[in-house]
């Protein structure tokens, strides 16, 4: 029987006891794994055991992908009708909300990140991902097409059955909303893996999916290792498709493995090293809080975050002050009080990873201009971190860190700082800050990036799509474009009066 998760949240921000099973979800039960082990998750703010999770095999993908097939043959898919399918995702957004406070006090335990910013950006966030696909369920068309008068051709978008889902760390609950919502509302089930090191919110998402009423089977989620759980999703001649968010060397194996098996669709929403541009003319107080906000918020962790400052000749040297002066305040410690701004990073692994780059920078002859060390003794944590005096062949410059540390380089013109900001096998974000609405609409066209954003970082909308160029992956998330991801088109052809 799966082990229980009980814990008293008694922080300057969070105060509840919670309790759930930790097992793996099919078929609407919690669930061993079928080798009966576990897996132990950690606390990033000291480095101990919070609570151990069941771990899934593929033997228990099999048993899923089973369970996902007969929901869809006979509970969902083209047996629930839209309007259904958009009454329990609008059940489930209720719940979401009531749980609001639960749900961002379990993000900040495993992850990291603050109470604060989980409950008004990744809670809040997913909430209204799923209610904006709960929309979508009923409104799901195809067209009729013009052919002749002897005959009625029409498309159906229809849902193409059991699709695999692989979720990251770094956004667990929000990661989660992005996959499930477009999914659900088109009629599919869904075999998803949340990461090793971030379950938590997972499997209590599991206990509100089965209080809104959805069937058994229609959602299923196992915990595990990438190589078991994560291979075995991606691989597997029953699931017809998998989309995935992570490292873009992952995503190349996950891609791997879903053509040399069915040759299944895929979505890939991979890594990022978003350049931020800043001209003479932006609003320098601004372009300083925005910088910040880019690369330091969410430790750094996030895909999106805009690592590479160009900053313009004419202001370089003022902005660099204040840039730093604004880092200095930032307030690392402890994700549940209110002031914090910074928490730990999400796992030792990650911890020394970023360690790694920075001493890399160092080495290759670049100036930390603050942080560069580890903050504190305990836990994982790490003082945000910028370099200068930078070269474009550096690491620190080229190869995505997902941590909280940036490198500002200084350009000439517009031309220079295009040149250089393309200049990476990344494109998936990229920012402008100029008061020059022609110079920004022009510098954000010319991009090679899946978003631009002007005079703003990281902000993102659910009826919006976000996704990447180049090496940064492949289709879209968010907006009525992710609903292509998980449809397949049929065309019918009525004859009405041709005759042979």
């Amino acid at each position: 029987m799966p082990s229980t998760f009980a814990h008293e949240f008694n922080t300057p921000t969070f105060k509840a006891k919670v309790s759930f099973s930790t097992g793996l979800f099919i078929n609407g039960q919690f669930l061993d794994g079928s080798n009966n082990t576990t897996i132990d998750v950690i606390n990033p703010t000291n480095g101990k055991v919070i609570t151990s999770v069941s771990e899934g095999t593929p033997k228990d993908v099999d048993l899923a992908v089973d369970a996902a097939h007969k929901a869809f043959d006979t509970t969902w898919g083209l047996h629930a009708p839209g309007a259904k399918r958009s009454i329990l995702m609008s059940k489930l957004v209720a719940l979401m909300e009531k749980n609001a406070d639960e749900l961002a006090a379990l993000e900040a335990l495993d992850n990291g990140k603050t109470f604060n910013w989980a409950r008004n950006a990744d809670v809040a966030g997913a909430i209204d991902c799923i209610r904006y696909y709960a929309g979508w369920a009923d409104k799901v068309t195809g067209q009729v097409q013009e052919t002749t008068e002897d005959k009625l051709t029409y498309t159906r978008h229809e849902p193409i059955g059991v699709v695999g889902q692989i979720i990251p760390w770094n956004f667990p609950l929000l990661m989660m909303a992005w996959k499930l919502g477009p999914a659900l509302a088109c009629g599919n089930t869904i075999v998803l893996k949340p990461s090793e090191f971030t379950p938590l919110t997972a499997i209590r998402m599991c206990h509100l999916i089965n209080e809104a009423g959805f069937p058994p089977g229609v959602v299923n989620v196992l915990c595990g290792y990438g190589n078991t759980v994560g291979n075995a999703i991606s691989s597997h001649m029953k699931i017809e498709k998998v989309a995935f968010t992570g490292s873009t060397l992952v995503g190349r194996k996950i891609m791997e493995a879903a053509a040399k098996s069915n040759l299944k669709n895929v979505t890939l929403e991979l890594g990022g090293k978003s350049p931020n541009i800043i001209f003479d003319d932006a609003d320098i107080e601004q372009a300083v809080n925005w910088a910040a906000f880019g690369i330091f918020w969410n430790h750094g962790q996030t895909c999106c975050a805009g690592s590479r400052i160009y900053v313009q000749e004419g202001i370089h040297d003022e902005f660099l002050k204040r840039f730093t002066e604004k880092t200095r305040s930032l307030k690392v410690g402890d994700p549940f009080a209110p002031d914090t701004f910074q928490g730990p990073q999400v796992s030792e692994v990650q911890f020394n990873r970023i360690m790694s780059y920075i001493d890399s920078g160092k080495a290759a002859g670049a100036k930390v201009e603050i942080g560069g060390e580890r903050h504190g003794s305990e836990g994982y944590f790490i003082k945000p971190t910028i370099f200068t005096n930078t070269h474009p062949s550096m690491k620190i410059v080229q190869e995505e860190i997902f941590g909280p540390v940036g490198v500002v380089i200084k350009f000439k013109d517009e031309e220079d700082v295009i040149k250089q900001a393309n200049d990476t096998v990344y494109g998936l974000a990229a920012a402008v800050f100029t008061q020059n609405l022609n110079r920004a609409i022009n510098t954000a066209h010319r991009l090679k990036a899946g978003t631009a954003w002007i005079n703003c970082v990281n902000s993102l909308h659910s009826n919006v799509p976000f996704g990447g160029f180049k090496q940064s992956g492949i289709g879209r998330e968010l907006g009525e474009y992710a609903l292509s991801n998980y449809t397949s088109v049929k065309a019918v052809h009525v004859n009405l009066g041709h005759r042979m």
